[in-house]
């Protein structure tokens, strides 16, 4: 049997290699990280504290919120210290740590778009039975259901990579993910871009229920008599739209290709897109059209006074 030699840690190359630019650019995801942050807790403490924003919408965006604060945090910190520290390495067991709640994580996410455009099509194809149908039992399940695929999908796929031998440690990439990591393993990887496939699979799942979904909601939408009915219908959704293409969209171009196409530079671009940059552009895109939420701001800002 051929030796391998066991890898305790892994080198992270990072977002670049040029000594030069990693103080600035560290400043400048410092910068989103924080924004990030606060920006979605704020969305979390406006559902908190404004009584107007107790329907299941916001109990949904709260929750999506929180997970984006999760979800950030689960590469960013350790993307920025290695702007600022040498060696730039990570321990292996900190390496599948990282990579557990990563696709944790992510994997939830994408089936709370599905559940918050079921809520949506809810109150815009049976709105008399809305209430119904999107009772608090209801919200919550599904909020933990999404939590529980995130938790099945991420333990196999995580599990199956590391137990894999690996012949080098240099990652090329900022954070831990699946394909980086296949490149260094010393064996046949094809049980794991199967179960890379398959866990693709299920997060593309939530994207076919999302797509039902708004599906179901475009043909109720122009069945609509009235143009200012059509555009107050339109309004509601078109925010939640938007985060789904970014999500799915940047998602894809990552998951969905053969290990043999993996570019790292391709993706480590790809990859700051719906890691760092989408949790980033989620709270503008709810909030900056969201009367509701411009209205809870009001309020809790004249409490204050």
């Amino acid at each position: 049997m051929e030796n391998h030699t066991s890898v305790t840690e892994f080198i992270i190359v990072g977002l670049t290699e040029v000594a030069e630019y990693e103080m600035f650019l560290f400043l400048i995801f410092l910068c989103i990280y924080i924004t990030t942050v606060f920006l979605n807790a704020s969305i979390v403490f406006l559902y908190i504290f404004s009584p107007n924003l107790r329907t299941p919408m916001y109990f949904f965006l709260a929750n999506f919120s929180f997970l984006e604060i999760c979800y950030v945090s689960s590469t960013t910190p350790k993307m920025l210290s290695v702007f600022l520290v040498e060696p730039k390495t990570i321990s292996f067991y900190g390496c599948a740590l990282q990579m557990y709640w990563f696709l944790l994580l992510g994997t939830a996410e994408s089936y709370m778009l599905a559940a918050m455009a079921y809520d949506r099509y809810n109150a815009i194809c049976h709105p008399l039975l809305y209430s119904a149908i999107m009772n608090t039992k209801v919200c919550v399940q599904l909020v933990a259901g999404s939590w529980l695929i995130g938790v099945l999908n991420s333990l196999a796929n995580t599990t199956l990579t590391f137990r894999l031998q690996f012949c080098r440690s240099r990652i090329n990439h900022f954070l831990c993910d699946i394909p980086p990591l296949l490149k260094l393993a010393c064996a046949e990887t094809w049980v794991n871009e199967i179960a890379l496939v398959i866990g693709g699979s299920i997060v593309f799942g939530s994207f076919i229920l999302t797509m039902i979904s708004y599906t179901q909601i475009i043909c109720a939408i122009l069945k609509i008599q009235s143009n200012s009915g059509r555009k107050k219908s339109f309004s509601t959704c078109t925010s939640h739209f938007m985060v789904v293409t970014i999500f799915y969209g940047s998602g894809s171009m990552m998951y969905f290709q053969p290990k043999s196409s993996y570019s790292m530079s391709k993706d480590r671009t790809v990859a700051v897109m719906y890691t760092i940059i989408a949790p980033l552009l989620n709270p503008f895109i709810y909030s900056v059209r969201n009367q509701d939420v411009k209205i809870a701001v009001k309020k809790l800002a004249n409490c204050n006074i």
